[in-house]
C-alpha cells in the first residue's frame, strides 16, 4: 500500500500517494462494430514493475445521449496513476448514434460486450481478470447498475418477446448469450456506482423522451421514444422496467451481488441523494453488500474532466470521491 502525504489542498486536507506511477494510455481499441458502428475502449497501464494489476472498467455519463469516453480520462488517469489499476474506459453507442436510431437496450448490449471483451483481452495489458470492477457516474451509473442487476438475463433473441433478454455486442469466441448467462460470464468483484440513475420507467414518465429534456439538444436529435416510436411507456411498461435497475435488486440468498459503493452529492438535482438512497435501501433489505455516502455541497458530475455545466471541477470536487474510491477498492480488490 502506497504511504500518503497530507497536503492542504482547496482548504482541504487530502491525502495522496508519495509516488504515483507512470501511465501508458492505449487508445481507440476496437472491441465490437454492432450495425457496422464502431466501439472502441482506452486502456490506461501503470508502468511499474507488477506483473498484473486489478481492473477497472469505466462507464461515462451524459444521458445516453452526449460525451464520449473521453470525459473520463481525469478519473482514468488518476486511478492507473494514484491507485495502480489497469483500467478500460468504454465507449458505447448513444441514442442519438445511426441516424437516431440507437435503443436503450442496444446500449445495455454494447455495455455488456464491452465487458465481456476485457475479461477475454486484458491479460494482454497486464490486466488481472479474475480481479474486476465497474464503475459508471449518471448514466454510466445506470448502465453499471445493469451488469449487476440483469447481467445474467442473456438470450441470443435480444429484446424480443415476452423475455426482453439482451443479446451483447461482443461474444467471447463459441459461446452463445445464453451459455454466457449460464457461466455468469459478466460476474465482477466490486462495483462503484457514481450519482447514477436507477429507474428509466419513472424518467420517461416524468418527461425524458420529450424536447423539454435538453439532452436531446444537445446530442441535436429529435425527443423520441427510449425505443423507437412504436413504443412508449404507457403501453409498454415492460420495456421501460427491463432497463431498470431498481426494479431488479435481487435478494442475496438468490444472488449475491459484488461489494458496492454509491455515492452522491447533495446538492444534486439531476440523479439526487432521495434516487440513490432507495436503491441502497433495497440492496441492503436484500442483504447485498454495500457501502453509501452523500458528498456535502455536491453537484452532478464532479468526475468528469476539468470544470463542467454543473460547476463541478474535477481538481477540486474529485478529491475526495476519488480517495474514497480509490479505497474502497483497494479494500476489495487487494484484501
Amino acid at each position: 500500500m502506497n504511504r500518503c502525504l497530507l497536503l492542504f489542498v482547496v482548504g482541504l486536507l487530502a491525502c495522496a500517494p508519495a509516488f504515483a506511477a507512470e501511465v501508458k494510455v492505449h487508445k481507440a481499441i476496437p472491441f465490437a462494430s454492432p450495425d457496422n458502428f464502431p466501439l472502441t475502449l482506452d486502456i490506461y497501464v501503470p508502468q511499474t514493475d507488477k506483473a498484473s494489476y486489478p481492473v477497472v472498467v469505466i462507464y461515462h455519463g451524459g444521458g445516453w445521449l452526449v460525451n464520449s469516453n473521453a470525459i473520463m480520462d481525469d478519473m482514468a488517469t488518476a486511478l492507473a496513476r494514484d491507485g495502480e489499476f489497469v483500467v478500460a474506459n468504454m465507449n458505447y453507442r448513444l441514442l442519438g448514434d445511426q441516424n437516431n436510431t440507437v435503443t436503450m437496450n442496444q446500449i445495455v448490449e454494447d455495455v455488456f460486450g464491452g465487458l465481456l471483451w476485457v475479461k477475454d483481452h486484458i491479460a494482454q495489458y497486464r490486466g488481472d481478470p479474475t480481479r474486476i470492477a465497474i464503475t459508471g457516474d449518471s448514466a454510466g451509473g445506470h448502465l453499471t447498475a445493469m451488469i449487476l442487476t440483469r447481467g445474467r438475463h442473456l438470450e441470443s433473441d435480444g429484446f424480443a418477446g415476452p423475455s426482453l433478454g439482451f443479446n451483447p455486442s461482443y461474444l467471447p469466441a463459441g459461446k452463445t448469450a445464453e451459455q454466457v448467462a449460464q457461466a455468469d460470464g459478466l460476474k465482477v468483484q466490486a462495483a462503484v456506482v457514481s450519482y447514477g440513475a436507477f429507474d428509466l420507467y419513472a424518467a420517461a414518465k416524468g418527461g425524458f423522451e420529450s424536447p423539454s429534456n435538453t439532452f436531446w439538444k444537445f446530442a441535436n436529435a429529435q425527443a423520441r421514444g427510449l425505443f423507437g416510436d412504436k413504443i412508449n411507456v404507457n403501453d409498454n411498461a415492460d420495456y421501460y422496467r427491463a432497463v431498470s435497475p431498481i426494479y431488479f435488486v435481487p435478494k442475496a440468498s438468490e444472488y449475491r451481488l459484488p461489494p458496492q459503493f454509491v455515492h452522491v452529492g447533495s446538492a444534486d438535482k439531476v440523479t439526487p441523494p432521495e434516487s440513490a438512497q432507495h436503491y441502497v435501501d433495497l440492496l441492503k433489505a436484500g442483504g447485498q453488500p454495500v457501502e453509501y455516502k452523500v458528498y456535502p455541497g455536491k453537484n452532478h458530475a464532479y468526475l468528469d474532466n476539468g470544470c463542467n455545466w454543473a460547476g463541478s471541477c474535477f481538481d477540486k470536487d474529485a478529491l475526495w470521491p476519488m480517495e474514497d474510491i480509490i479505497r474502497f477498492l483497494n479494500k476489495i480488490l487487494r484484501p
